[in-house]
């Protein structure tokens, strides 16, 4: 799922804004929901949603879940099993944040989700 940011530069503060698009994260996010991301705060873990750059694919913003650490980066898939645009396909990717909240149009947590 790809993800569009209101700005990349604002991907540098510690709390910022996310367009979602696409179906790979239905029926966790939806195409139109508007994420917060946090950078930094505590560890990626597995079983978060997170926002990442694959390294195959440097100019792809996507929101995927954490599946485990490999080769100093993430393994991430989609929790839409049809959609497989994920590590299955494009290989290890870079973590930029980590998802904490929905804002748009259903407000609430992302929580974890057990792997």
């Amino acid at each position: 799922m790809e993800v569009k940011p209101v700005s990349v530069l604002r991907l540098r503060w510690p709390l910022s804004p996310v367009l979602v698009t696409g179906p790979s994260m239905s029926p966790t996010l939806r195409h139109g929901d508007a994420v917060l991301v946090r950078r930094g705060g505590r560890e990626i873990r597995p079983g978060d949603v997170v926002i990442a750059v694959f390294r195959s694919r440097p100019d792809l913003l996507v929101v995927k879940r954490a599946v485990r650490p490999t080769d100093g980066g993430w393994w991430l898939h989609g929790d839409n099993d049809l959609v497989t645009d994920d590590s299955r396909a494009y290989g290890v990717a870079d973590v930029l944040g980590r998802v904490v909240a929905r804002y748009w149009p259903r407000p609430g947590r992302v929580p974890p989700r057990p792997l």
